[in-house]
């Protein structure tokens, strides 16, 4: 028994052993698998050993800072902080010292007028379970280092900060199109990236490249003494200097402030171009928005990004081709007001009635389409018309310094297109084509290449790395071309009659062509036929004795279909940069007033909004006796001058009709639909009489009809 006992031991021993043995032969197999392999499941283990005991503290290269070309900041970083809250108690260890929030409605009630949240809506966040800590959502990130200060100042417990960097823009809405915005996925600088405009075009030079130090850490995450340290410094994001003039920029949004006041419209753009040397000196389109916060209504920019159909300013273009090919003589006569094509079309000037026979020179001053056809019809062709429209840029990119650039619409085939082509229907361009191809009139026939950037420069070492100049493309047009060309714009807009003679100015030195272009239909084959369907244009230098710029300006669906708001504008601008420049041409007086963003004053005392708006020097009507705003216009975030007015309707049930006598149409009729009462316009400009008399009590489904009259901001 005991014999049998023995052997079953030697066996399980014999097994024991065997077993221990190839457990072992295999642990040793895997380590030296472990050794030799340099991946494991797929994993490098070289790479993983060293992310557990390396360390990378990040060193945020700084986004270069966007100027104009007189030094203003148009765009630069500023710190940012995010506000967070301790919510933990355990992270207090000394009551006299508490490290989270005690009191949380004290806390909530003096955040609350900072952020800009109603008090439940912090404390809401203070009163989170079971978390360490809390942030604060959208009110709570960005803020500037005077918010940061002002909770700071509150000494309340339990609060604290994470900085970062944002992107900001201290003028706002200015330039915005050219300058445009970033964006950023996270709280670090280095993650923002341009979305439009320059930010957009040179987001690479601008955001510079990230450096690091690198080295190896113990438990505790400090660097191992006597081990490597791998070092990038980082390389900083140039310096953009752009060509931006911020005293032309403001007299062109000074301007279309001014415009908007008085007429609608769907849109309308200015571009000013140095005559000699094809700078941008200020280019501005409405609506427009504010990079900070950005209220954007259209991610396209009017100045390069939307072609349209320009209408009568490409005569000049026309007239330049038909001297050029030495086909021009100008006392040459046709018969105005109807043309028929060889298919019986009928095509006619905008007075069809037209001006008997007259020549192809005074064609031009009364923006004759008929005498546009009579020159191609009689010495062109289309293969003339369209090689030199291309010489001067049309139908292709011009390489201005900003993204999405359309090269627009050259094409035209049959004989109608043709003629619609030379008095600029049926292709389309855009404004910087337009001011570039008016160089050659300035420039003694040689075109110039637009350009934006002036220089870039390294913030670091003060090096220029980029310097744009004048850039000649080439001659497309003769020393008598251009002076005759002179002589057409300049008895356009001087010449008793002409079409361009709204736009005249005391010293004759203002010269150009206008323009007038239906509207495409959309939805179909040909063109709207409404008395507004139609983009209002003109196309300038000035002065024409000694061309210092090149003005282009043009409004998409005007209020009465009237050439006011850009023959007020233009006028409005050249008289500011004529002084600017030292050249005193009285065209308008300018008033020295300040712009006012108008909060929103509905649910607000009337006591609260007398003593805000006295302080800010702004004008005022109160409509009805109640103590409350609850409409008011202008609207909110609207951007008014401080002369300006806004009236401010009350909780008052016994509303009466205001006297809107001597405002614009626009206003006048913001102003009344806000009352209930329906509006109807007769005529284009400011108000000269209303239907119903002041005083009169508002009913239900009352209507008002406003006489208006043109009201001219320059004689």
């Amino acid at each position: 028994m005991k014999k049998k006992r023995r052997k079953n031991n030697i066996k399980y021993s014999r097994l024991f052993i065997l077993t221990s043995l190839l457990l072992f032969c295999l642990m040793i197999g895997r380590i030296i698998q472990l050794g030799l392999s340099k991946e494991i499941d797929g994993i490098n283990l070289k790479k993983l050993a060293s992310k557990r005991t390396t360390k990378t503290d990040i060193e945020v290269a700084k986004r270069g800072t966007i100027y104009s070309n007189d030094g203003d900041i148009l765009a630069q970083n500023v710190s940012s902080y995010k506000l967070i809250a301790y919510l933990d108690s355990k992270r207090t260890t000394n009551e006299n010292r508490p490290q989270h929030v005690v009191n949380k409605e004290e806390t909530a009630e003096k955040l609350s007028p900072i952020l800009g949240m109603e008090k439940d809506v912090v404390l809401g966040y203070l009163e989170k379970e079971n978390v360490y800590q809390t942030e604060f959502g959208p009110r709570g990130k960005g803020l500037s280092e005077l918010q940061k200060k002002q909770i700071e100042d509150l000494n309340l417990p339990g609060l604290d900060f994470i900085e970062s960097f944002k992107r900001y823009y201290p003028k706002g809405d200015f330039a915005s199109y050219t300058i445009g915005y970033t964006k950023s996925t996270s709280d670090k600088d280095s993650t923002i990236k341009g979305e439009m405009g320059i930010e957009k075009q040179y987001n690479g030079i601008l955001k510079g490249e990230d450096g690091y130090t690198r080295y190896q850490k113990d438990l505790q995450g400090y660097k191992i003494a006597n081990t490597p340290v791998d070092v990038k410094e980082a390389i900083q994001g140039k310096d953009i200097y752009l060509t931006i003039d911020s005293s032309i920029q403001f007299f062109i949004e000074q301007a279309l402030n001014s415009a908007d006041r008085e007429y609608d419209w769907e849109w309308f753009t200015v571009t000013v171009m140095d005559a000699k040397t094809g700078a941008i000196l200020g280019t501005a389109t409405t609506p427009s928005f504010d990079p900070n916060k950005r209220d954007i209504t259209n991610y396209l920019d009017l100045f390069l990004s939307s072609p349209y159909e320009p209408g009568s300013t490409m005569k000049t273009f026309t007239y330049m081709a038909a001297m050029e090919n030495g086909v021009y003589n100008g006392a040459e006569t046709y018969k105005s007001g109807i043309y028929v094509t060889s298919d019986g079309t009928e095509i006619g000037d905008w007075n069809r009635d037209g001006w008997g026979v007259i020549s192809f020179d005074k064609g031009y001053a009364m923006s004759s389409n008929v005498g546009v056809i009579n020159i191609i019809s009689r010495h062109m062709s289309s293969v003339m018309l369209r090689q030199y429209f291309r010489r001067l840029g049309f139908g292709r990119k011009t390489g201005i310094e900003l993204p999405n650039e359309n090269k627009g619409n050259l094409e035209f085939k049959y004989e109608t297109e043709i003629y619609n082509a030379g008095f600029g229907q049926g292709i389309t361009t855009t404004p910087v084509q337009n001011v570039k191809a008016m160089t050659p009139l300035t420039n003694d026939g040689m075109l110039l290449k637009p350009y934006l950037v002036s220089k870039i420069v390294d913030s670091q070492t003060g090096e220029i790395i980029l310097e744009n100049n004048r850039e000649e493309i080439e001659r497309v047009a003769s020393t008598a071309t251009v002076q005759k060309m002179t002589q057409l714009m300049d008895d356009c807009v001087n010449g008793i009659g002409n079409t361009g003679s709204g736009y005249r100015i005391d010293s004759g030195e203002l010269i150009g062509k206008t323009g007038t272009a239906q509207i495409a239909n959309a939805n179909g084959g040909g063109y709207l036929l409404g008395k507004e369907d139609i983009i209002s244009s003109f196309s300038g230098v000035y002065p024409k004795t000694n061309p210092q710029i090149i003005i282009y300006a043009s409004v998409s669906r005007p209020s009465g279909g009237s050439q006011k708001p850009i023959s007020n504008a233009v006028k409005e601008i050249v008289s500011n940069i004529s002084k600017y420049y030292g050249n005193n041409d009285s065209v308008t007086t300018s008033i020295d007033i300040k712009n006012f963003e108008v909060p929103s004053f509905v649910n607000k005392k009337v006591d609260y909004v007398k003593n805000l708006l006295d302080l800010n020097g702004v004008k005022y009507v109160f409509l009805g006796n109640g103590d409350k705003v609850v409409k008011q216009t202008p609207d909110s975030k609207s951007v008014i001058a401080t002369n300006d007015v806004i009236y401010l309707v009350t909780n008052d049930s016994n509303l009466v009709v205001p006297n809107v006598v001597g405002l614009s149409s626009k206003v006048a009729k913001n102003l009344l639909q806000k009352l209930g009462i329906v509006v109807h316009l007769d005529g284009v400009g400011y108000v000269n009489s209303q239907s119903v008399d002041e005083g009169m009590p508002i009913t239900d489904g009352m209507e008002i009809t406003l006489q208006l009259s043109p009201r001219y901001l320059v004689e």
